[in-house]
């Protein structure tokens, strides 16, 4: 007999999974300990649980499922074939419907964009940085980069530029960071920075006024790297947009390259979310529950992916977050709802990137909705973490 952990680890299914197709009538262990209320599984069980592995992998509904696992060791096979075959019929037609809404929605696209490269940014927008906060920023935003060479697009880091305003983003889909801060001058293609940081074209100050057009560029992640290694003391730091090329200039050193020819997703859209409920956290005492605390493994991957280590976050009554273990009987408390599994490589970098001993973690009225991890001293630096589907 297998224990629910061990039958978790030869089958490949999730102790999570178990328990949903357990109380779904679809894989029910062979026996239940009256007295703990353990779950045991015959050896038998584990063959029943790699077919229900190969099931759920194709997609099929659990109703159809529940037919296929109970016909399967029958000596009338008639019933699983068609079933699988029916599955397939209707994967194959899913297809072409998602073939023909892509097509569509390509043609939507092209018939928005120009088909002409796009003309070259004209003039430069020159912004005067503390080097010492450009440098937070960089190190707020820079782990939420992306690496999928599908998406190149999301391979750097956004620098939005917008009157004495810089935000700086990254994403790459599962995790979005972002952090804000005020420019200490800012100056067009030929004018001087004033005490105030205002100038126009010929070098005369603007009294009151924004100066040139908002500017977004994306930076490719080795040169914000190496944009990052010339901010080292607190001199101020020079970022210049040219066309499309950008430079930072820090004492007597630069960096400077091409901007990535891509179009950046609409962050502002993306951060738009409804007010969750917020529990400010102790940072090292919650980040050694995260080590410590027991994780699952994703049941969704991705290809190419590595499997993702899932820790489950609850809140509860008393205003503290705590993270649930995986067993059917943990003493963690966990149970009462309102459960979130995050990716707890993503949440310990988060953890990392504010760099504070205590956070606020914003929780969506939803579980689809993302986490948000902020700082208690600085609303506009904060990232965001996709969660991870839960089975039960």
């Amino acid at each position: 007999m297998r224990s629910i952990g061990e039958m978790a680890r030869d089958s490949g299914l999730g102790v999570s999974a178990l328990r949903f197709y357990d109380r779904a009538g679809v894989l029910v262990p062979a026996w239940v300990d009256p007295a703990s209320g353990y779950r045991w599984y015959a050896p038998e069980q584990v063959d029943e649980a790699r077919l229900l592995v190969r099931l759920r992998r194709a997609g099929m509904p659990l109703a159809d499922i529940r037919l296929v696992m109970a016909g399967w060791s029958g000596t009338d096979t008639s019933l699983v074939r068609r079933l699988l075959e029916a599955h397939l019929r209707r994967l194959e037609l899913g297809l072409a419907e998602a073939r023909s809404e892509f097509s569509a929605l390509r043609a939507l696209l092209d018939h928005r964009e120009n088909p002409m490269s796009p003309s070259p940014r004209t003039g430069t927008v020159r912004l005067s940085l503390p080097a010492s906060a450009l440098a937070a920023a960089l190190d707020a935003v820079r782990f939420a980069a992306g690496e999928d060479p599908e998406l190149p697009m999301l391979g750097g880091v956004l620098f939005d530029v917008e009157g004495d305003a810089l935000h700086v983003v990254a994403t790459d889909r599962y995790r979005m960071a972002v952090a804000r801060m005020d420019a200490a001058g800012r100056t067009d293609a030929g004018g001087r920075t004033d005490s105030t940081g205002r100038t126009d074209a010929g070098g005369r100050t603007d009294a009151g006024g924004h100066v040139g057009s908002r500017a977004r560029v994306v930076v490719p992640a080795p040169l914000v790297d190496a944009m990052r290694a010339l901010l080292t003391d607190d001199e101020p730091a020079r970022l210049a947009v040219e066309g499309e090329r950008v430079t930072l200039e820090a004492g007597e050193r630069e960096a400077s390259g091409q901007c990535l020819a891509h179009d950046f997703p609409d962050y502002r859209r993306l951060v738009q979310l409804p007010p969750g409920r917020r529990v400010a956290v102790d940072v090292p005492a919650f980040r050694k529950a995260l080590e410590t605390g027991a994780v699952r493994a994703a049941e969704e991957r991705e290809p190419g992916r590595s499997a993702r280590e899932v820790s489950v976050l609850e809140t509860v009554e008393d205003g503290t977050v705590i993270v649930c273990g995986d067993g059917d009987e943990d003493g963690s408390g966990c149970g009462n709802g309102g459960r979130v599994g995050v990716d707890r490589g993503f949440l310990l970098d988060a953890l990392a990137a504010a760099g504070r001993d205590r956070i606020v973690l914003e929780f969506g009225a939803d579980p689809t909705a993302p986490l948000a991890i902020r700082r208690t001293d600085d609303e506009g630096t904060f990232s965001l973490l996709m969660p991870v589907r839960l089975d039960d």
